[in-house]
């Protein structure tokens, strides 16, 4: 991929009569994501542009341009079946680790396919999910990655126990706050560079 993407992107986006952080709150990612995805910095996978042309009403092809994709900052998942969650959860964690790749999943198998595409540093994971359950999901990100440090996020401080049989780094009950990421990024299990 290279520069083009960067400016198609834009176009459409414009297009849509969308701004940056309309299209980053549909996405689930955060603003400067958009941003540096539009000023070429950086090119999101085939799962994060298949779900752009979706949003936008476009072929994937018509945002795919020739080259290779670049990735270079530490990539952060957050799956929840609560858009709205979601939606604050994503802004929260921009604040606290700005300088990621953050990007939001409502399905437990979006999140999977991305991490079996993307080297997933940390996922902060809901512990219930309708019919998915995130331990479950901790152990499938394990699986694939071993060293992607599972957080999890709750309302139900009762999953702590079993939460801990698993490979996680880390546990927030819910509602999501700067403070309590915080104190969960300094005992990660396997360390981040960039954080």
């Amino acid at each position: 991929m290279d520069k083009s993407f960067g400016e198609t992107l834009k176009n459409l986006r414009t297009e849509k009569n969308l701004s940056q952080q309309q299209l980053a709150n549909k996405m689930f990612v955060n603003r400067s994501s958009i941003a540096n995805w539009e000023n070429g910095r950086r090119i999101p996978d085939m799962v994060i542009i298949s779900r752009l042309a979706g949003i936008l009403g476009v072929d994937v092809t018509d945002l795919i341009g020739p080259g290779n994709i670049v990735k270079d900052l530490p990539e952060v998942i957050i799956v929840d079946d609560e858009p709205l969650l979601l939606k604050g959860a994503i802004h929260i964690l921009s604040e606290v680790i700005p300088n990621t790749n953050i990007t939001g999943f409502s399905r437990a198998s979006e999140a999977v396919e991305f991490s079996r595409l993307n080297r997933v540093d940390i996922a902060f994971v809901d512990i219930e999910m309708g019919k998915t359950s995130g331990l479950e999901l901790c152990h499938t990100l394990t699986q694939i990655n071993p060293l992607t440090n599972v957080i999890f996020l709750t309302s139900y401080p009762d999953y702590a126990i079993r939460a801990w049989d698993t490979q996680a780094s880390g546990f927030i009950v819910k509602p999501l706050h700067t403070e309590d990421v915080t104190a969960e990024l300094l005992k990660l299990r396997h360390p981040v560079g960039g954080l």
